[in-house]
């Protein structure tokens, strides 16, 4: 409901614009109007005609063309100002800065590769794909897929984050867990702690680790966060920032809610923590004392994460150090990479960490998971809060599921948002006829955001499985290949499918108006 809300907040001023114009067309210039609402409908219709063949999900097509023929010249005007990716790019113009900036001068192979296919020719992106393949075909050439290796390297070059070896990993089925684990492993910092997430508040997580924060800085070492501007908005006070100044950390609010401009809805949605260039941890969990069941807020809160380290760890710190770049004239300085870690002899499988964001020319997260649900023979599990799927995705999970692929997702038992958890279940029924399995969590909220694949493949980020985090949020998600955490991770699935109710066809039985009211709510599910 907040999200409509302020949604709606946002598209109230073209509202009013429009019967602004009306009642002057009545009042003023009634021997024009006629004239004036052909020249209306014109403008409509070449919007509508450039909508058409734009290159985008086609559930969002429909509700902008549900606007173009309701509100015509506001619904232009928004559409210019949020509706298309140009509208991204005050952003991540600042954000490729950052990245052409780290490049200049590296003097070490640490640093990732930041170039994206838009900046590459076609002969670049080619060799850079095939390259990729190649390094995944040496690396473990009695588990190299090929199917596997080429979405691995489209991602790659989407991207530019490159797939690498972890000397270790591991993976917590509940958020306390992985929380425990953080505040063990800042305590070891000696150069930096570097920390990014969506949601920060005060309360019992979050004074431990700023209590740990004071400490570290007392002996030198550099604390810098990240926090969403919007995401916190309610959470993260005034005090709470002076607390940070009194206490030397240094800290930022990601894309700053001062006036209602076209990057409104281009969150950060990531959650990292980087400690000293050795070790990342990430996942769904934000800074805040429900995603550890301190709180109870919609029943248990289950929410999972991983920490890594070795060379892996230098795409998540190749991630923050663009940001804070992109956002901060307190620059991190070019030679944080340059740190040499000696990578163990053993390695726990293969990890591509990557970012994606509403610039880039595909939506990345949507088309891997297609991708890998067209992989898929044996099996496709997914963990969501929310499920709010474009046409294609829909049609992949559909497609893997009357093929024989095993397909389940799991998802809430009790909602955090009633409105969209109604929209999410409208979405059960295409899916449960084509043999998809659902699973809600009845002892609360499923906060958890990960996929799991026959062939060793799994995902772990930030995540969801609806339009703003596959369309127009920044997120980060890691892919991990022939790595422990698989097995973890499909443990803990069957362990947390087990106190799950199934949802079946019969469970989904409507009358007329609830088909009306779920076909209303699919069409609007881009807002949410």
């Amino acid at each position: 409901m907040k999200a409509l809300i302020k949604r709606a907040f946002v598209i109230l001023p073209a509202v009013l614009l429009e019967a602004a114009i009306v009642l002057l067309l009545f009042m003023f210039l009634d021997h024009w109007a006629v004239f004036i609402e052909a020249a209306f409908r014109i403008i409509g219709l070449l919007c509508i005609l450039f909508v058409v063949s734009y290159r985008s999900e086609g559930a969002y097509k429909v509700l902008w063309l549900l606007f173009f023929a309701a509100f015509p010249i506001p619904a232009a005007l928004a559409y210019l100002l949020w509706g298309n990716k140009r509208t991204v790019q005050p952003i991540t113009g600042k954000i490729e800065q950052a990245q052409k900036e780290l490049l200049e001068g590296a003097a070490s192979d640490n640093t990732p590769n930041p170039e994206k296919a838009e900046g590459q020719n076609s002969g670049d992106k080619a060799a850079q794909q095939a390259q990729l393949v190649t390094e995944l075909r040496k690396s473990q050439p009695e588990l190299y897929d090929k199917r596997i290796g080429e979405s691995l390297a489209y991602v790659s070059k989407l991207t530019g984050s490159s797939l690498r070896p972890a000397s270790g990993t591991e993976y917590y089925p509940l958020g306390e867990d992985c929380w425990q684990a953080m505040l063990e492993e800042m305590k070891t910092a000696e150069k930096y702690v570097y920390l990014e997430y969506f949601i920060v508040e005060d309360g019992l997580m979050w004074q431990a680790m700023t209590d740990i924060m004071a400490e570290k800085v007392k002996e030198g070492v550099d604390v810098r966060l990240i926090y969403d501007d919007m995401g916190s908005l309610a959470t993260f006070t005034r005090k709470d920032r002076k607390k940070l100044d009194s206490i030397g950390v240094k800290w930022i609010a990601f894309n700053q809610l001062k006036f209602i401009t076209g990057t409104l809805n281009n969150r950060s949605h990531r959650k990292m923590l980087i400690i000293d260039g050795r070790t990342a941890f990430s996942g769904g969990i934000n800074l805040a004392d429900e995603y550890i069941n301190r709180r109870e807020r919609f029943g248990h809160w289950k929410d999972i994460g991983f920490r890594i380290t070795g060379p892996a760890v230098d795409n998540f710190l190749y991630m923050f150090v663009s940001f804070w770049n992109a956002c901060s004239p307190d620059k991190v300085p070019r030679d944080i990479f340059d740190a040499d870690f000696k990578a163990a002899e053993k390695t726990d499988g293969m990890v591509l960490s990557y970012y994606d964001s509403p610039g880039y020319r595909d939506p990345v997260s949507n088309n891997f998971f297609i991708e890998m649900l067209g992989n898929s023979s044996e099996y496709a599990w997914f963990y969501t809060p929310y499920l709010m799927l474009g046409d294609t995705l829909l049609d992949a999970f559909v497609r893997a599921a009357e093929r024989g692929v095993d397909v389940r997702i799991i998802t809430p038992g009790i909602p955090d948002k009633k409105l969209v958890f109604r929209m999410t279940r409208s979405f059960y029924l295409p899916l449960l006829r084509a043999g998809v399995r659902i699973f809600e969590y009845t002892p609360g909220f499923v906060h958890a955001k990960a996929s799991l694949y026959d062939g060793g493949v799994c995902t772990i980020g930030t995540v969801n499985l609806d339009y703003r985090s596959l369309y127009l949020h920044f997120e980060n998600n890691s892919i991990f290949w022939n790595s422990s955490i698989h097995e973890k991770l499909q443990a803990d699935y069957l362990e947390t499918q087990s106190k799950c109710r199934e949802i079946t066809l019969e469970n989904m039985k409507r009358n007329i108006f609830g088909i009306l009211l779920d076909g209303i709510l699919r069409i609007f599910s881009p807002l949410c």
